[in-house]
C-alpha cells in the first residue's frame, strides 16, 4: 500500500495525538495550526486512567507521567470546608490500573509536539476552505493548499471544519456558568489533598502540580458574556476570598495577571462525526463541560481509535464510519454526564444545596468509583502500536 497522507486541522492535544498515532502507522501527516506557534495557555490538565491508556498506545505515557503530579487523595467539600466525599488515588489505581495525573497543559503539548517530525508541524496555517471527493480532500490555508487522503478536524469548540462541512448543525450552547483558571506560584506548604468546594451557584477547586504549585479553578453561575467590573483577579478575590482554607492562601499565591476566564459551553449532538474522507475529533466533534475532567481524555481516546480504524485498510471512508460508530455514542454519554454533574455542582437554591450535600456525604466512596467505571474503564481497540516510550523519530 502506498504511503497515505493526512492533514490535521488544529494543533491542540487531540490533533497532535491523532497525528502521532497515524505517523506511527506509516502515514505522512501535517498539522495545520491557526496560531503562530504550537502552545497552550497557562492552566493545568487532569489525565484520568482512560487518557493514560491512550497515551500508552502512543508510547508516551511514561514521559507524560514524569512531568505530572499524582494526587494521593482528593474529594468534595461543602461551603464550610467539611468533606462530603473523598477518593484515594491508590484505589483508583487498583480499580483502573492508572492514577489521576495532573500537569501543565504546556508540558503535555511539548511531549506531543516532540513526538512528531518537525517538518509536519505548520503553525500560522489558518484554514479557509475544505473540499473533497471520493478520492482526496483539499484544504486551503494561509500557507497554501494541502491535498490528502484524510482530513481530521481537530480545531476546537468553534471548528472551521465543522462549520464548513456541517453548516446546519447547532452551534455551541452555553452551560450557564463561567470559569476562571489559574496556577499558583510555588508554595512553601502546598495542600496535601486536592478538593472541589461546592457553594451555592459557585465552586472552587484545586489540585497539585509539580514544583509545589497548585492548579485552581472556579465557577459561578452568570449570564453569558458577563464582564467583570474590575480585573479578573479582583473579581475572584471578591467572590472567593472568604471561602474556607486553603482558598484564600491559594488566591494570594496566584499572579494577578495570570487569571484566565472563559464562559463554558458544550456541543449539541451531531448526527455524524464523519463525512466522506473527513472526520471530526475532540472538541470539534463533542465539546463538553470540564466537570468530569474528560475533554482532553476523550480527545486522546478519539485519536487512537481513529488510527486503529484506519489501520491496514485503504477504504478511508469505510474506516471513518467505524470510527463514528465507536466514538459518537460514547462521547455523547460522557458529555451528558458532565453536564449533569455541572448542573448539580451549580445548584443555588438552599434546600436543593442541602439535599445535594447530604446525598454526597451519604454516598460510599466505592459506589462513586464504581459509577465512574463506564468512563475510566475504557480500553483502546485492537493491538497497541509498536512504539517506544522515547519517541518515534
Amino acid at each position: 500500500m502506498p504511503q497515505r497522507t493526512a492533514t490535521i486541522v488544529g494543533g491542540g492535544i487531540g490533533g497532535l495525538a491523532a497525528a502521532i498515532a497515524l505517523h506511527r502507522r506509516g502515514w505522512h501527516v501535517e498539522v495545520l495550526e491557526r496560531t503562530p506557534e504550537f502552545t497552550e495557555i497557562g492552566a493545568g490538565i487532569s489525565l484520568w486512567p482512560n487518557a493514560l491508556r491512550a497515551l500508552e498506545v502512543l508510547g508516551l505515557a511514561g514521559a507524560v507521567r514524569a512531568l505530572g503530579a499524582v494526587e494521593t487523595t482528593g474529594g468534595v467539600r461543602d461551603r464550610r470546608g467539611r468533606w462530603l466525599s473523598r477518593t484515594d488515588n491508590a484505589e483508583l489505581v487498583r480499580r483502573f490500573g492508572h492514577p489521576l495525573v495532573v500537569l501543565h497543559r504546556a508540558d503535555l503539548l511539548r511531549v506531543l509536539t516532540g513526538a512528531l517530525p518537525a517538518g509536519s508541524l505548520r503553525p500560522g496555517s489558518e484554514v479557509s476552505a475544505v473540499r473533497g471527493d471520493d478520492h482526496c480532500v483539499m484544504v486551503d490555508h494561509r500557507r497554501g493548499e494541502s491535498r490528502s487522503d484524510l482530513v481530521v478536524g481537530a480545531d476546537g469548540l468553534r471548528s472551521a471544519v465543522r462549520r464548513a462541512l456541517w453548516p446546519d448543525a447547532a452551534g455551541p450552547r452555553y452551560a450557564g456558568y463561567t470559569a476562571w483558571r489559574m496556577v499558583t506560584g510555588p508554595l512553601a506548604e502546598p495542600p496535601s489533598e486536592g478538593a472541589a468546594t461546592w457553594g451555592r451557584g459557585a465552586r472552587f477547586g484545586y489540585t497539585a502540580l509539580p514544583g509545589g504549585r497548585m492548579y485552581c479553578f472556579a465557577t459561578t453561575s452568570l449570564p453569558e458574556g458577563t464582564v467583570s467590573g474590575s480585573s479578573e483577579y479582583a473579581e475572584l478575590l471578591r467572590r472567593f476570598g472568604s471561602w474556607p482554607d486553603p482558598v484564600p492562601a491559594l488566591l494570594a499565591a496566584v499572579p494577578a495577571d495570570a487569571v484566565l476566564r472563559h464562559d463554558l459551553y458544550d456541543l449539541p449532538p451531531l448526527p455524524s462525526f464523519v463525512r466522506g474522507r473527513i472526520a471530526l475529533l475532540g472538541d470539534a466533534a463533542h465539546a463538553m463541560t470540564p466537570n468530569l475532567g474528560q475533554g482532553a481524555c476523550q480527545a486522546l481516546e478519539d485519536a487512537v481509535t481513529l488510527a486503529h480504524c484506519l489501520d491496514g485498510t485503504p477504504a478511508v471512508a469505510a474506516a471513518l464510519c467505524s470510527y463514528d460508530a465507536l466514538r459518537r455514542p460514547r462521547t455523547r454519554a460522557v458529555t451528558r454526564r458532565s453536564a449533569r454533574l455541572g448542573a448539580v455542582g451549580q445548584l443555588s437554591w438552599p434546600p436543593a444545596v442541602l439535599l445535594r450535600d447530604t446525598a454526597a456525604r451519604l454516598t460510599p466512596t466505592r459506589a462513586t468509583l464504581r459509577s465512574m467505571t463506564p468512563v475510566l474503564g475504557w480500553t483502546p481497540p485492537g493491538d497497541r502500536v509498536k512504539a517506544t516510550e522515547s519517541g518515534s523519530h
